[in-house]
């Protein structure tokens, strides 16, 4: 299609300018897009470079719209008890957002009701009105009628963590990922989660060494064991526009002694033998991660824990084949369950028996298997193996 000519009015000076989004309305927009399948942490920064809002703004549409995405099931629980027929996605986006400020951030209801009131559909104002109110009167103690309802999880992320960590344990994770993640900066400006961190650190990494860091993406772990004098840090993924990330995260370090290498680790392009430490940080279901990924629990599936396991065995295989004798490997994944993590290992363990483990870290991780297994809980970092 052509482009439209401009009139000689169409100046600079004379156009007018957008209106200013609020923050709760941005809010709703971005619900609504991503009940259609966009992701959260793609989505907000892009609405947000756009929006004009103030930064005290920009935060508070942050907080909603991850808060509301995570404790959406409950929300939804809240809401469904004073509904007697189907809503559309505007209104129950409307709904969700002004739930979520009631029973989870405490906002006056003079103030959550009246502001979201404002950002629904202009037919559906009455009816949005009608059922905050009485979601707020209704907060007193809400008779859940189960844990995965009241946390908001799927049914079967529960069921899973709660048989492979136990009922604590899992609680006390699933609690911890409702809340909003720390920032943790490296001393060179990257923000990367300390959990993380810990495990670039684990790889013991040293001057002169060559690394593969076989799943990169984004880079952060590859860019931390370059800093420490590695000789050669070769920083792979299978997407190329995952690639760039890590070679746009390498450029802004200023990093001279990274690699970043479009490869599929399960046919890797490297010599056997030819890496004095290898990473596998394997892509997983992430369930260790979900205060960071609010919709990612509600896109992972029961059947992903198998497929993701086959798929890490394969990566497994062909990373012993390229550590040289003497060298290290070391598996991490960011999830939980005990099929991707000590699982794992467990596999490894009869399938390359010549391997001789290491002692895992101390506390605050755990010990499951021959590894060791952070939880979300312990140290207010993200979940690891």
């Amino acid at each position: 299609m052509a482009p439209v000519p401009r009139r000689a009015s169409d100046s600079v000076s004379e156009r007018r300018p957008r209106p200013r989004r609020s923050a709760r309305g941005l809010a709703v927009e971005a619900l609504i897009r991503i009940d259609e399948g966009a992701y959260a942490n793609l989505l907000v920064p892009a609405l947000l470079g756009d929006s004009g809002l103030e930064e005290r703004d920009r935060a508070f549409v942050t907080e909603l719209v991850y808060g509301t995405t995570r404790m959406c099931r409950a929300c939804d629980w809240l809401i469904d008890r004073y509904l007697t027929r189907p809503v559309s996605p505007p209104v129950r986006a409307a709904l969700r957002i002004g739930t979520y400020q009631l029973a989870w951030l405490g906002t006056p209801p003079h103030a959550a009701v009246s502001a979201t009131v404002d950002e629904a559909p202009p037919a559906a104002r009455g009816l949005v009105n009608a059922v905050l109110r009485k979601v707020a009167t209704g907060l007193g103690d809400p008779a859940w009628p189960d844990m995965a309802t009241e946390l908001s999880y799927p049914d079967w992320v529960v069921e899973r963590l709660t048989r492979d960590l136990g009922a604590e344990a899992a609680k006390g994770a699933l609690e911890t990922m409702n809340r909003a993640a720390a920032v943790t900066e490296r001393p060179d400006g990257y923000i990367q989660d300390a959990a993380s961190q810990q495990v670039a650190s684990w790889v013991g990494a040293a001057p002169g060494e060559r690394i593969l860091d076989l799943c990169a993406a984004p880079g952060g772990k590859a860019t931390q064991m370059a800093s420490t004098g590695a000789a050669l840090v070769v920083a792979a993924d299978l997407q190329s526009r995952r690639t760039a990330m890590v070679a746009a995260n390498v450029h802004r370090l200023g990093l001279d002694n990274v690699a970043a290498v479009q490869a599929d680790g399960r046919r890797p392009p490297f010599p056997p033998g030819v890496f004095d430490r290898v990473l596998v940080d394997a892509p997983c279901t992430g369930l260790g991660v979900l205060r960071r990924r609010p919709d990612a629990r509600w896109r992972a599936e029961p059947d992903d824990v198998r497929r993701l396991a086959e798929l890490q065995k394969q990566l497994v295989a062909e990373a012993v084949s390229m550590v040289r004798p003497g060298g290290t490997l070391v598996y991490s994944v960011c999830t939980l369950t005990a099929a991707e993590t000590a699982g794992i290992d467990n596999w490894l363990a009869s399938a390359h028996p010549g391997l001789r483990p290491v002692a895992p870290p101390g506390s605050p991780w755990r010990p499951a298997g021959r590894g060791a297994r952070l939880l979300p809980q312990a140290a207010g970092t993200d979940g690891m193996y």
